[in-house]
């Protein structure tokens, strides 16, 4: 099942992946192997979106933390992984890859306004 684009522009876009957390995907369209290979440039702007997606990701969702991850060990390009943690998840506070705690039925807003939202904060800097 391939994962949803909710955003993109020439030189990243936002993947949804599919999850029972909020769980959204940044990645540069060029695969570049680590963030040190990218231009300064570019690496401002995947912060400036990350920092959006975070920032929006708290406001709507209201999580008990959120969850950053860059490995990039399967899939080796430069993504960030963001993620709303909540203490009733499946997995909390073990990591999403990590040994599941408990059967989770989480009663979450309507993504599709969180994308909107997403996509507003994204233009205002675009």
């Amino acid at each position: 099942m391939q994962n949803l684009i909710i955003y993109e522009n020439s030189k990243i876009y936002i993947e949804k992946e599919n999850s029972e957390i909020p769980w959204l995907k940044i990645f540069t369209k060029e695969p570049y192997k680590e963030l040190g290979d990218m231009p300064k440039e570019l690496r401002l702007q995947l912060w400036d979106v990350y920092d959006i997606v975070e920032d929006e990701m708290k406001k709507y969702y209201k999580p008990t933390k959120i969850n950053m991850a860059s490995f990039a060990n399967m899939l080796p390009r430069v993504h960030i992984h963001v993620m709303a943690r909540f203490k009733e998840d499946s997995y909390f506070p073990n990591p999403m890859w990590g040994e599941r705690k408990r059967d989770a039925k989480l009663t979450l807003p309507d993504e599709n306004e969180f994308f909107k939202r997403v996509l507003v904060a994204l233009q205002k800097v675009n």
